[in-house]
């Protein structure tokens, strides 16, 4: 993601932090951007989760079951997550009495994680009498009516128009009874507010001894706890000192308050990562704005701020702005469209063979690239409405000579299957039906999936596509590979790479562009967007973060990204039947 700080900085000379959605994925940035990397950097260093979207989740019911004899049913609903097959409580929401049509108030609140599957267990309880004036938090469930439960993942309610699910109550039997709930998700309005700036620096301190110096800036949140949080870096003007950079976007979930604390830092960029102080001050959002109107520059301090520094900061423009975040854009029909590749080299070894990586093993226990498959499958799934995926495979025999894009679903020869099930039914039919060989190539499937991406651009512009490569070898087509990558980065596509086996993957880290340096063509051309990512299995797997999460938590930022870009925003959609809430502004 090549995140850049002074200290444990290895590269980057490129803006990070204001570029995109970050953790966040409600983030705003600089019109490069990408995902938040100097703050993902910094939790991920010190062994922290980033961040992520804030949700509310309100409920309702209608219907219930009437369990009282002289009065209707007190209902009071529990929500729950299931972590690891344990179920873990969220919430209560208070009673209310006399009602089998309620509407609670009493909200729960949780963090949405696009890249994990968050099911959701919702349990209604008619509360007896005697205990009304208990604290719903010390009510024993047992001592309860038991009025029925839904269950549902996250991602199916914030897909939803309006964010709203409606579910069938069902016994802890799971047979279905009266009555029905609703859950509605509501992302924090944090989320969304911006402030975007440009900034210039003049006569700044030369470090440098035979040219001048290479400035860039880096913005922190100032924490009691944890000291400073860097939130955004620009990117690095060679040779100058009176540097103007790329505008910047910061989000109010990035710097809390508009008086909450923040260090500016300038900095002279080295590419050991050693970077030397120009100078520093600590500001806030509101002094910021101040220094804008005034037209004044701020003063330079060393960092403790013992000294004044030579140099000034000057903001040229600033204002606010409402940006529309990830869940906007899903939530009105937006789509992820997932596509799968699966290596067929003969690298990978006899598939009737215990010791090869497509072993289908009797137990039922899922080789590296069904888990893969499964993983990333289960949490793309729900984004995708018809839930066709195109599955391909490459590097072997199928009928003739090798192919280095044939259809999976050899059976039919469609390279659409159904639903993540097909892409493994197809999976396996095709170990018995081709005959593994090499090289290895990545170019050919991903111009297929490009093209698919292309052609798409000609009937909406609500489709983003998302390819998954798994892989075990080296490959024999590196440049035609970057190639096919920097004309692809034009296009609503990402590309998720999982390497399987102890092959060396040095090869597919610099398709990652993990160095803060974007991928170069043959021509000289540079990639407008990061649009790979590149997960080992064998270095991820018995850590904190799944094999899944490495994979995917890039992949809000990359399409935020896109959509920001070009200037594409959430749709209006209003379903029959229904008055939306709010309606979005129509696409310009």
């Amino acid at each position: 993601m090549g995140g850049c700080f002074s200290g444990d900085i290895r590269g980057g000379m490129e803006a990070v932090g204001g570029g995109g959605g970050g953790r966040s994925y409600g983030g705003a940035g600089a019109q490069q951007g990408g995902p938040n990397d100097a703050v993902d950097h910094f939790f991920q260093a010190r062994g922290l989760r980033g961040l992520y979207t804030p949700i509310e989740l309100s409920f309702s019911a209608t219907k219930l079951r009437n369990t009282d004899a002289f009065s209707k049913s007190d209902p009071m609903l529990v929500v729950y997550t299931n972590i690891n097959g344990k179920l873990e409580e969220i919430g209560r929401t208070e009673v209310i009495l006399n009602s089998l049509d309620p509407a609670w108030i009493t909200k729960a609140t949780m963090s949405y994680q696009f890249e994990i599957v968050q099911p959701l267990i919702f349990r209604i309880y008619d509360v007896d009498t005697k205990y009304h004036h208990t604290p719903v938090k010390m009510l024993k469930l047992s001592h309860q009516d038991f009025l029925g439960e839904a269950c549902c993942n996250l991602s199916e309610i914030v897909t939803k128009f309006n964010h709203s699910l409606t579910l069938n109550l069902r016994s802890d039997c799971g047979h279905g009874l009266h009555g029905t709930m609703t859950v509605h998700a509501e992302e924090s309005d944090s989320s969304r507010m911006a402030v975007e700036m440009t900034l210039h620096c003049l006569n700044l301190e030369n470090k440098d001894m035979l040219s001048k110096s290479d400035p860039f800036l880096r913005i922190s949140k100032l924490v009691e706890t944890a000291g400073p949080i860097p939130i955004c870096k620009t990117e690095v003007i060679t040779d100058n000192l009176n540097p103007v950079w790329r505008p910047i976007t910061l989000t109010s979930q990035q710097y809390g308050s508009k008086d909450n604390p923040l260090l500016v830092e300038c900095f002279d960029f080295e590419s050991s990562g050693n970077h030397e102080l120009i100078g520093a001050f600590q500001t806030t959002i509101t002094q910021l704005e101040n220094l804008h109107s005034s037209k004044s520059g701020a003063n330079f301090y060393s960092h403790k701020g013992q000294r004044k520094m030579k140099g000034q900061l000057f903001v040229d423009n600033l204002q606010e702005k409402v940006q529309h975040t990830f869940l906007d854009y899903i939530s009105s029909g937006f789509e992820l469209n997932f596509m799968v590749a699966v290596d067929f080299t003969a690298s990978n070894g006899d598939p009737r063979m215990p010791q090869s990586l497509h072993y289908i093993d009797p137990s039922g226990r899922p080789n590296s690239y069904q888990q893969a498959i499964l993983g990333v499958g289960e949490v793309l799934q729900f984004y995708d409405n018809d839930r066709l995926f195109p599955a391909w495979g490459f590097g072997a025999r199928t009928r003739g000579p090798v192919s280095h894009c044939f259809n999976l679903n050899t059976a039919t020869n469609d390279c659409e299957v159904t639903g993540v099930e097909g892409i493994m039914t197809a999976y396996t039919s095709s170990l018995h039906s081709v005959s593994l060989a090499g090289p290895t190539m990545f170019g050919p499937v991903i111009n297929k999936a490009a093209e698919i991406a292309s052609q798409s651009l000609q009937y909406s512009n609500n489709k983003y596509f998302v390819l998954l490569i798994i892989t075990d070898g080296v490959l024999t087509d590196i440049q035609e590979t970057k190639d096919c990558i920097v004309r692809a980065s034009d296009l609503p596509l990402s590309i998720l790479i999982v390497g399987v086996g102890n092959a060396d993957f040095k090869q597919m880290e610099i398709l990652d562009a993990d160095n803060g340096k974007r991928l170069e063509s043959s021509t000289g051309r540079i990639a407008t967007r990061d649009i790979v990512q590149f997960v080992p299995i064998r270095e991820v797997q018995g850590g904190q973060i799944s094999v899944v999460q490495s994979l995917l938590e890039e992949l809000p930022g990359q399409f935020l990204q896109y959509m920001r870009t070009r200037g594409i925003k959430p749709r209006q959609q209003v379903p029959q039947g229904h008055a939306p809430a709010a309606i979005y502004p129509p696409q310009q």
